[in-house]
């Protein structure tokens, strides 16, 4: 792992004392600059799930990745910078009710004083480390989320602007490599019922809110309005370079 090339990537200078403030430092850092992007899928693009495939894509390349991807890697940055980290399987929340199946996202396990629910890979989420241990709400800027009990799993919750609770994914603690996401994330790249096959999706968090570029539409969100404007089909490689520093080696088919 090439330390101050990651760090570079993601415009980090701070600390690297494997601390709290580090912690939330270093994936408010990555949020700011790794998009949550499907690109490759949609470019013929095999996703591998191992450090060096991973590293080669985000940090020379300067591409982003989804879940098993960014949440992988930075799980590497970390172990590289002397924390102690889990892999853990969670299931996404369904709309109309229910969860996803194990493996359907990768989030992670920091273990310091206290543990932390670490993700870099869930797009518009929380934007700071959450306290695992707590059951308490967690207030972020105009955001709140809480971690809740149920059986076996853990729940994160989101509250909406109603102040509803709303489950974004649950999952467990148990610890998991890389081999054991293999099989859904085979699934995510290649079958019609993923998500991630209906069109090509590159979404970064902003000081404000967040850009999201989903299909040929171009998306701008803050805590006060959304703005939506429709593009052009030849204006998608030009906004990925100006809006997400990205720049493909392969066409992303748009004609979906």
């Amino acid at each position: 792992m090439n330390i101050e090339a990651y760090l570079k990537r993601i415009n980090y200078s701070g600390s690297l004392e494997p601390a709290a403030e580090t912690l939330r430092a270093l994936q408010v850092a990555h949020l700011f600059a790794v998009p949550f992007e499907n690109l490759s899928i949609h470019a013929g693009e095999p996703i591998v799930l191992n450090e060096d495939a991973l590293f080669g894509k985000i940090v020379e390349n300067r591409r982003g990745g989804f879940c098993y991807e960014a949440n992988g890697l930075f799980a590497g940055l970390l172990r590289a910078l002397g924390f102690e980290v889990t892999m853990l399987s969670a299931g996404v929340a369904h709309r109309e009710g229910g969860f996803g199946p194990d493996f359907d996202h990768m989030t992670l396990m920091v273990t310091l004083a206290e543990r932390w629910l670490v993700d870099v890979g869930f797009g518009d989420s929380f934007l700071e480390p959450l306290l695992l241990d707590s059951r308490e709400e967690q207030v972020q800027g105009t955001r709140a989320f809480r971690i809740v009990e149920d059986n076996s799993h853990l729940i994160l919750e989101r509250r909406d602007l109603g102040g509803n609770w709303e489950p974004q994914y649950r999952f467990t603690l148990q610890p998991h490599t890389f081999a054991d996401y293999e099989q859904m994330c085979h699934f995510h790249q290649t079958s019609p019922e993923s998500h991630f096959t209906k069109a090509p999706l590159c979404s970064l968090a902003t000081a404000g809110g967040r850009i999201t570029l989903t299909g040929l539409r171009l998306i701008t969100t803050s805590a006060q309005q959304r703005n939506e404007q429709p593009l052009p089909r030849d204006s998608f490689d030009h906004t990925l370079r100006d809006q997400f520093g990205i720049v493909m080696k392969n066409p992303v088919r748009v004609d979906f």
